[in-house]
């Protein structure tokens, strides 16, 4: 019992540590805010502000605790300056070749019905439209590497006044990534990114990309041909054969893949140096990968290179995944959207700091081990640790009695201040 008091304030500090760097500069309302909110969300596992109050122990009124909440939720949208802030942190473990995957998906409210602009989405699961709002998310991931790193998440509405487009929504998604991390890392999108809208922004700033093809663009052929890219990918040799192991929602298998390559160009961007890459062995219809990545030092392995970035897009799944399941994110109440937006980062902060600070940690490796086997797992933890530790972290803190007081302490002069959004000197 008294290991794990010591386990739980242990915790509770690199929380507070953690959390009073997302908000420095932005106040003390705002950085109790955060402290509690990154906290109660990993104690209760939950998003419901009712049970993030339980968490806190506070000795008011659980009403008093969760309007308190709820006000400051809605005061203001804390959305970019927590992303841009979340991107600046996981930026020293983005590197040159470090995969970036950009996923767009949803959040379906079928049953809401005075959440603030609430619009009409697809939704993934079910295949049809429902009530809710659009997600884009960014998350780091190097090709064989563990480190999951959550970079930037996003909420938003179409029915927002602030709204313009999903591809501003995207274009400024890369750009936050983009900026925070110098350029560094590749960006590796799914069919939604095959379009001249998203392609040109890329391209202008010198990024690169690995994205997927719906098969109904024209490119242009050494030769000088034009044709269509799915009659491309139809005349590329895929010789290079090797085994992959997948695991996609949840089921593992090996599969034995076919790739190849050829080189492309864009009708309407005849100077860009283009690749198409051909996956066959998925299903019926080859996965077909355009791609402005220069070949590595061994030229031979080119095309195998970017079907890995791609196939590591889909490891990143398994985040999005985790964030939606483990915190019930679809059973957030909140009705203000100012107040969804900041939820929504915050639980890609807790995501972080489950993932990063503590899965990730070379400080905190005796507290990562320690907090898995405090998650009571039958077998060994799994390449994808985050389960275990969010497990383990919620059974410590629940049974923690200590109430939560977060400490309005100064930071230390020694402690590596956010360069953006701090008050004037």
């Amino acid at each position: 019992m008294a290991q794990d008091s010591r386990l739980a304030r242990r915790i509770k500090r690199q929380m507070e540590k953690f959390a009073d760097r997302l908000s420095e500069g932005l106040g003390k309302p705002t950085g109790r805010l955060v402290r509690e909110m990154i906290y109660g969300i990993q104690c209760s596992k939950d998003v419901k502000l009712s049970n993030v109050s339980r968490s806190l122990r506070e000795e008011i009124r659980l009403i008093k605790t969760t309007n308190r909440l709820s006000r400051n939720l809605s005061s203001r949208d804390l959305s970019d300056v927590l992303n841009r802030r979340l991107s600046w942190a996981g930026s020293s473990r983005v590197k040159k070749d470090t995969v970036l995957a950009l996923d767009l998906s949803d959040l379906t409210k079928k049953y809401a019905k005075k959440s603030e602009y609430l619009g009409r989405v697809r939704d993934g699961s079910e295949k049809k439209l429902s009530d809710g709002y659009w997600l884009c998310d960014v998350l780091g991931a190097d090709v064989g590497g563990d480190c999951l790193v959550p970079l930037y998440g996003e909420l938003y509405s179409h029915r927002s006044p602030d709204f313009d487009s999903e591809n501003s929504q995207i274009v400024k998604a890369i750009d936050v990534v983009s900026g925070e991390t110098r350029g560094r890392g590749i960006f590796a999108i799914d069919r939604g990114g095959d379009r001249y809208k998203l392609l040109n922004p890329l391209l202008d700033r010198g990024l690169r990309f690995v994205i997927r093809q719906t098969g109904n663009r024209h490119v242009l052929l050494p030769g000088g041909g034009k044709v269509a890219i799915r009659e491309a990918g139809e005349g590329c040799r895929t010789s290079v054969r090797y085994r992959v192991e997948v695991d996609r929602e949840g089921y593992r298998e090996t599969k034995e893949i076919r790739v190849g390559m050829r080189k492309v160009r864009l009708p309407r961007r005849p100077e860009e140096r283009l690749w198409l890459v051909v996956v066959r062995g998925f299903g019926a219809d080859p996965i077909l990968l355009l791609t402005n990545v220069a070949p590595p030092a061994k030229k031979k392995g080119h095309a195998k290179w970017i079907a890995d970035i791609y196939l590591t897009r889909w490891r990143c799944e398994e985040v999005f995944r985790f964030i939606k399941q483990t915190y019930h994110l679809e059973d957030v109440r909140v009705r203000s959207y100012a107040g969804l937006r900041n939820i929504y980062v915050l639980v890609h902060a807790v995501a972080y700091f489950v993932g990063v600070v503590i899965g990730a940690g070379p400080r905190l490796r005796f507290l990562f081990q320690t907090i898995c086997s405090a998650s009571r797992r039958f077998f060994e933890i799994a390449r994808f640790y985050h389960y275990a530790v969010a497990d383990g972290i919620h059974r410590i803190l629940f049974a923690a009695t200590a109430p939560f007081h977060p400490q309005d302490s100064p930071s230390s002069p020694n402690q590596q201040r956010f360069a953006f959004d701090l008050p004037p000197s």
